[in-house]
């Protein structure tokens, strides 16, 4: 569903989130009166604006209120005479972005509708002309009156020869559909997104009304427009200026109770019931719903009293329990210790957190019934989606003990192709997998089991590729249904290939297919919903040949002909070969393979799709977003991707994957094979001089720290930090280098020799990685089953033509959270369980930079300054021999190890002190001494 899209209460009312008639463009085109922007995201408005000759100085100012109590930019904003101009503005970030036109007809935008009307009880079905106020968006405003059995649909042709309805209630239009029924009343703004086919109802501000939207036994808060409450009348007071805030949850029936200002926070005590009143509230502006927070309501836990307190000005929530002893609560409850996270506010610096990464579908099953065999690498009794949320849910203190702070999990989105069970073969970006949910215990449910437990989630989002069958609603890529392939010499359904039983098409579907795309063409959905067995001919359109038949062209079913896919969604230039990977223009344009086909990410309508859902996952709570291929789309583009999901969550931490087997520096600066505008350090700066880092600023993107992983191979698990020291000092290069994010190895890559495998290797060697990671600059990660030696040795992914999953670094975990005892008392489990005791309790080993950096292969040394924040530690680290380590030129005064407790008085900056091997030496200067138990290695 679009993220601005919200179901309330029985019905199928589908309302926006966004506000209208609250930004007012101003200037010399319209004489500096005002006309109303139209919403066309969750924070753009925009319009289009005819500027006249250079003798009227052409100039504009966005206006808040139409009384310029606020508007934008501070001085009037430029522009060139005679020339027409679309004028887009971001009611976060306030940034004016304007893009020149032939003129300001519906003609001059992207579309796929020629025309598109509303027709409903509203108009008496007769047809209300929508106008295309953006690419792909057609907008009406049509006044309801509420009446019995209101309802709509829309008409491209006048005459319902093609009509769309909405047959799944889901806010994505079906050709042919169902009539839409709604029980609102007053004015709305209804808009269609002819390139995605969703549909939004949005409340003009101050004259509509819903009746359920007060019904205390739904969530219908979540689902009113946050929009301003003032008049045309209206002063300067904004709505963060009333001094009045209301709370309304379950504890009074939804009723509006009046906050109590305290130091300049809006307060109340409430006590919550029990857990059958699935206890929940929000904090509402004006006591009518036209400004409340958050988006979706707030989940507290059961029989419990909060004092709840809501800062105006942030919008943050801060909770207290007051119980002397908290509740037993659900997986979807909170307690005060996570109570600010669970806000949608980003709360903290990300540095502080450490990572644990698992593929959701091989971590842990919680409900066999969603198991699912992928039709690649079938191996009865290993489902490849086998692990779900569920599981996930069930398994959160194991990671918990653990101590880790951050779930980074793969991409949750709704995936198709031979081999999807990862995630990263988006099919559906707005719908979770179903093969990773269960009743209670979905995505959602996930999330905030995590956050009660003080811990964040991290999602792995794609944005530069979908699946090979395209993206549902939105875009068809051409094939033949599955069901109708018979390989070469052979029968229809005659072998056998598990629950397949000898027919690929989806062997859960009752029609035996998994392409349910409503813009694929009539033949297709016809096929898709008829003829199970595939054994009714068809005669291929493309080619004229009949199937089912045996041995005929596989593409047809599975491959991707790259010219003939459809240009408004996916670039059109092949595939990647040869040197094709380290240049540039190739890397960004070509499809990487057959099932990852490469979106024309520059083009707005791609754009507005991948924002609207990643804007949905974070307003369902996701902390930080994790981005997959970044080297894959052109830095400032990908940019506008990241700078977008920041304007809607402030403060989120975003980071992602460069891969380079290498140090990766580029070949301006360093002896390297290619241009930095690949490398990952260029993601991180803004710099147009790919020669020079500094000449840029901090770009507000992180990356995975390939660098350092790549010396890996030749160093660490050969026993030594030989060459580590070397390439930490082009830290200069990135943007921030503090807050990189460290590994050890990952689902794509280990540290062998080919980057192929999980280490296999010495044992005590892994300890004195993650003695490096955990104190060194940057945000450690750790691989699921890192903790055990999971894998050992074995492929990362499948490797050979016969190789099934369970053979890979990928394989089920579940057996080892059945025997939580062995599990958690293996040495490298609790090591790294005490190396997290140590970084969390030290905020310079969270956030400062690595200097004084000194490596001589058998140890490393460095310091770790965070005196803006009274922390300070010197590192030494040890290989297999014990070292005697001296820092020089470091703060005087009384150091304690956090290892050995040992303290050192310093009063010459100087510091010297032994390491026994495979250990760490961790100087805090007036530090708390020891943390954790001595083990294995830390010591």
């Amino acid at each position: 569903m679009n993220t601005s899209i919200k179901l309330i209460a029985a019905g199928t009312l589908l309302l926006s989130n966004l506000a209208y008639a609250d930004w007012f463009f101003r200037g010399t085109p319209n004489n500096w009166t005002t006309t109303p922007m139209t919403a066309v995201s969750s924070t753009d408005v925009s319009t289009c604006q005819t500027f006249g000759a250079a003798s009227t100085n052409p100039r504009f100012k966005i206006d808040r209120t139409g009384n310029w109590s606020e508007s934008y930019p501070t001085g009037d904003y430029t522009l060139a005479a005679n020339q027409s101009y679309q004028i887009t503005f971001n009611t976060v970030s306030k940034a004016i972005a304007v893009q020149s036109v032939s003129n300001c007809n519906s003609t001059a935008f992207n579309k796929n509708f020629t025309a598109l009307n509303f027709r409903g009880t509203a108009n008496n079905w007769s047809t209300s002309a929508m106008t295309l106020v953006a690419n792909n968006l057609w907008s009406v405003d049509v006044t309801f009156d509420g009446q019995a059995n209101q309802r709509f649909k829309f008409d491209t042709s006048n005459n319902w020869a093609v009509n769309y309805g909405d047959s799944n209630s889901d806010g994505v239009l079906n050709q042919n559909g169902s009539d839409i029924y709604s029980n609102v009343a007053g004015q709305y703004r209804v808009q269609v997104n002819d390139a995605t086919l969703a549909y939004t109802l949005t409340p003009i501000a101050g004259i509509s009304s819903s009746s359920s939207s007060v019904a205390p036994s739904s969530s219908a808060p979540s689902s009113v427009a946050a929009v301003s409450s003032k008049s045309s009348s209206s002063s300067s007071v904004s709505s963060v200026a009333n001094d009045n805030w209301y709370f309304r949850g379950t504890p009074n029936n939804w009723a509006s109770t009046l906050m109590t200002l305290q130091n300049g926070l809006h307060c109340t005590q409430q006590q919550f019931g029990a857990a059958s009143t699935n206890p929940r509230f929000k904090i509402d502006h004006f006591a009518n719903w036209t400004e409340s927070y958050p988006q979706t309501d707030y989940v507290v836990a059961a029989n419990t009293l909060y004092s709840i307190c809501f800062n105006a000005s942030t919008k943050a929530i801060t909770l207290t329990n007051l119980n002397s002893s908290v509740a037993a609560t659900s997986s979807s409850a909170i307690n005060s210790s996570a109570a600010s996270s669970i806000t949608g506010i980003v709360n903290g610096d990300f540095r502080k957190e450490t990572i644990y990464f698992l593929l959701t579908a091989r971590f842990y099953d919680g409900d066999a019934s969603n198991n699912y065999y992928n039709r690649d690498r079938y191996k009865a009794g290993d489902p490849h989606w086998r692990g779900d949320f569920k599981g996930l849910i069930q398994k959160l203190d194991y990671i918990k003990d653990l101590g880790f702070t951050a779930i980074w999990v793969t991409p949750p989105v709704e995936n198709r192709s031979g081999l999807d069970y990862h995630g990263y073969h988006a099919y559906d970006f707005y719908k979770v997998d179903p093969r990773l949910e269960s009743p209670g215990a979905g995505y959602k449910e996930f999330i905030d089991a995590a956050h009660a437990k003080g811990l964040k989630v991290i999602q792995d989002v794609v944005i530069n590729h979908s699946s090979q069958y395209g993206l549902r609603n939105a875009v068809w890529i051409d094939h033949l249904p599955i069901k109708y392939y018979v390989p070469a010499g052979g029968v229809q359904g005659n072998i056998v290939n598990g629950p397949y039983l000898g027919n690929l098409g989806d062997y859960k579907s009752t029609f035996r297919d998994d392409n349910d795309n409503s813009v694929a063409p009539q033949w297709f959905k016809d096929r898709h919903t008829s003829d199970p067995n595939g054994t009714v001919p068809l005669v291929d359109p493309k080619t004229g040949v009949t199937v089912p038949k045996a041995g005929y062209d596989a593409n047809r079913f599975f491959g991707i002909d790259a010219a003939g896919l459809d240009a408004n969604w996916y670039h059109l230039d092949g595939f990647m070969s040869g040197g094709d990977w380290e240049s540039p223009l190739a890397l960004q344009r070509k499809h990487m393979a057959g099932d990852t086909i490469d979106l024309a990410t520059g083009r707005q309508n791609v754009k507005d799709y991948l924002n609207g859902a990643i804007r949905m996952y974070l307003d369902m709570g996701v902390d930080a977003i994790r981005l997959d291929t970044v080297k894959h789309i052109e830095r400032n583009e990908m940019l506008t991707y990241v700078n977008n999901w920041k304007a809607h969550k402030p403060g989120l931490f975003v980071f992602g994957e460069n891969l380079v087997k290498g140090t990766g520096f580029g070949s301006e600066i360093s002896n390297d094979n290619a241009s930095a505008v690949i490398r990952p350090w260029w993601y991180t700066r803004t710099t147009s001089n790919p020669a020079n880092p500094l000449a840029g600023g901090d770009s507000g993107f992180s990356v995975l720290d390939f660098s350092v992983f790549s010396t890996f191979r030749d160093n660490v698990t050969r026993g030594n930090f030989g060459g580590i020291g070397g390439v930490m000092a082009m830290d200069w290069v990135y943007g921030d280098a503090t807050q990189l994010v460290t590994f050890f190895q990952n689902h794509d890559v280990g540290p062998d020799n080919d980057f192929k495998y999980r280490y296999g290797g010495e044992i005590a060697n892994a300890a004195m990685v993650y003695n490096l990671l955990w104190t060194n600059r940057g945000i450690p990660t750790l691989y699921y089953g890192e903790e055990i030696m999971f894998q050992a040795g074995l492929p990362q992914d499948i490797a050979g033509n016969s190789d099934t999953i369970d053979q890979t670094g990928r394989a089920y975990f579940g057996p080892h959270l059945d025997n939580l005892a062995a599990t958690q008392s293996h040495p490298l489990y609790q090591h790294i369980k005490r190396l997290n005791q140590i970084r969390s309790a030290i905020p310079a080993l969270q956030k400062a930079p690595s200097t004084r950096v000194s490596e001589w292969g058998a140890g490393m040394s460095y310091v770790r300054d965070l005196s803006s924040e009274g922390s300070y530690a010197v590192v030494g680290l040890a290989s297999s021999s014990g070292q005697s380590i001296t820092v020089s030129g470091v703060k005087n005064g009384t150091y304690r190890d956090t290892v050995t407790g040992n303290s050192i008085n310093v009063t010459n900056g100087s510091i010297s002190f032994n390491v026994a091997s495979y250990s760490a030496g961790i100087y805090v200067l007036n530090g708390p001494g020891k943390i954790g138990n001595t083990g294995t290695w830390l010591r």
